[in-house]
């Protein structure tokens, strides 16, 4: 494994990065980010932002905004947030699998003396609290592993920047987000700071300090990433995109996320399909939604368009019924 030297905090240049390493970098190698971001919301790929966000809060703190490529839920990053990124070149793969990259992280804070528990389906918890949310997408045969670790964030700017929806709320069986997430700092038995911690991570996941091969950008890399950063990340249509016009709205909150669609029907025709979502997924939801396009808003007829596909492949752990009661 190869750890890439990163100290930027631009939220858009560390997922330009996070992209860059997953297409440009050497494909038989290995790859671990550890990274921090300025004060940002980052939204899972298929969730709606502005429903996602305290749009008012956010823009009197001038707290960033950016969409990544994973699905599942937003999150918030600060400076005391350290986030890690897994790259990894896998043949095998088919599915998610978030047990595999998230086991090391919670040897590394077993061994620390925090009591660290793979939870729910993505998340590391300490005495039932939240203190990382993990996400991943494959490319190619590629996985690509990212996850947060809340060490010393601000738990406050945390709950304000969110918009948390009250059906998560009820689920979760608490009055607010802030009393279901920690900071690993409360558990750890020494003060360390944040550099501290990475480093002592750093250390741990390469077995000590003098067996980290490292990986320093050039300036052709930086290069790419900022017009990758520019192109893409940066872009409201990207961040934000439109919300297509719709008539009917049907949401649904299962054990493996939140699906909400928006249809628009003209004379019984469904003329325009959107999901939304904090679900996993690994392939490209405008193949699901195409084939909903022209068909008759009818159980039948949207069964019959959708049976042909693998439901899993776009929404994990879905079962084609479980879609069909969020669109009919």
């Amino acid at each position: 494994m190869i750890y890439v030297v990163n100290e930027a905090t631009d939220p858009y240049f560390n997922l330009a990065l996070e992209e860059y390493v997953l297409d440009y970098l050497d494909v038989a190698k290995e790859y671990l980010l550890l990274w921090r971001n300025r004060p940002t919301v980052v939204v899972g790929k298929y969730q709606n932002t502005l429903e996602e966000i305290n749009k008012e809060y956010i823009k009197e703190k001038k707290i960033n905004v950016v969409r990544r490529n994973s699905g599942g839920g937003a999150v918030y990053h600060d400076l005391g947030n350290l986030n890690y990124t897994f790259i990894i070149k896998d043949k095998q793969v088919e599915k998610l699998d978030f047990s595999k990259y998230i086991a090391p992280i919670i040897k590394a804070l077993q061994d620390w003396g925090i009591a660290a528990e793979f939870t729910s389906r993505n998340d590391i918890t300490v005495a039932g609290k939240k203190i990382s949310g993990n996400s991943q997408y494959i490319k190619e045969n590629k996985v690509l592993h990212h996850g947060t670790l809340l060490f010393a964030t601000n738990l406050g700017e945390l709950e304000l920047a969110l918009k948390i929806s009250p059906d998560k709320i009820i689920s979760k069986g608490i009055k607010s987000i802030r009393s279901r997430v920690a900071n690993i700092k409360e558990y750890l038995p020494e003060d360390v700071n944040i550099q501290d911690f990475r480093d002592m991570l750093l250390s741990y996941l390469f077995k000590g300090a003098e067996n980290i091969s490292q990986y320093k950008l050039s300036p052709q890399d930086l290069e790419t990433i900022n017009r990758l950063r520019e192109e893409k990340y940066l872009c409201w249509q990207w961040n934000y995109g439109e919300s297509p016009k719709f008539n009917i709205k049907k949401a649904h909150k299962y054990r493996h996320g939140k699906l909400e669609t928006r249809i628009y029907v003209e004379d019984g025709v469904i003329k325009q399909c959107k999901f939304w979502g904090d679900f996993f997924g690994t392939g490209d939801l405008a193949e699901v939604e195409n084939r909903l396009i022209n068909r008759r808003y009818t159980e039948v007829e949207i069964k019959q368009a959708l049976a042909p596909l693998n439901i899993n492949k776009y929404f994990v752990n879905f079962t084609l019924d479980e879609l069909l009661k969020c669109i009919t």
